[in-house]
C-alpha cells in the first residue's frame, strides 16, 4: 500500500514528464502526457500514439523514468514525485478498465484515439519540503514472491 500523502500528492496532479530510451540506448527522449492514477494498482494510466517517438520506444523498451511537479518558487512548498518502472500497452479485456478510467477523467481524449498504456512503477520518490527540507518518502513495488514482512 502506498503512502497516502504520495496519492494525494498524483491525484492533486494531471501531467506527467515520461522517459525513455531506444533499445539500443542510442536516443534519449521525454514526453509530457496526461494521466489518471490507479491506486489500487499503482500505475499511471495514459494515452498516446503508437506513431509518437515515445511510444515506438516503448515498444522497443519498456523501462521509463518520469516525474509530476509542483511548480513554485517557494523553497518549504517544493513537492514532487519520481518515479521508474515498464510500460505496457493495454490491450482489451482487463484493461478495458484503463480506458474507461482514462475517458471518464477526460472525455474529449475519446476524438484524439491513440493507444491506452500502463505505467508500472516499481519506485515512487516522492519529496514534500513542507515535511522537512529535502524529506523523501519511498514506495516500492513487491517483486513475485516477496513478502513485505
Amino acid at each position: 500500500m502506498t503512502d497516502s500523502r504520495i496519492t494525494d500528492f498524483i491525484a492533486e496532479h494531471h501531467v506527467l514528464t515520461i522517459a525513455c530510451l531506444s533499445r539500443d540506448g542510442g536516443e534519449i527522449w521525454c514526453a509530457n502526457a496526461f494521466y489518471v492514477f490507479d491506486p489500487g494498482e499503482v500505475v499511471f494510466i495514459i494515452t498516446s500514439s503508437e506513431d509518437t517517438l515515445h511510444a515506438r520506444m516503448f515498444l522497443e523498451n519498456p523501462s521509463v523514468a518520469g516525474s509530476v511537479v509542483l511548480e513554485t518558487e517557494e523553497i518549504g512548498k517544493i513537492r514532487g514525485l519520481q518515479f521508474s518502472g515498464k510500460v505496457r500497452r493495454c490491450e482489451g479485456g482487463l484493461f478495458d478498465r484503463s480506458r474507461l478510467r482514462y475517458l471518464k477523467r477526460f472525455p474529449y481524449a475519446v476524438f484524439k484515439g491513440g493507444e491506452v498504456w500502463q505505467i508500472v512503477p516499481d519506485v515512487l520518490k516522492y519529496t514534500d519540503n513542507r515535511l522537512g527540507f529535502g524529506k523523501k518518502l519511498y514506495w516500492r513495488r513487491e517483486k513475485e514472491g516477496e513478502s513485505s514482512e
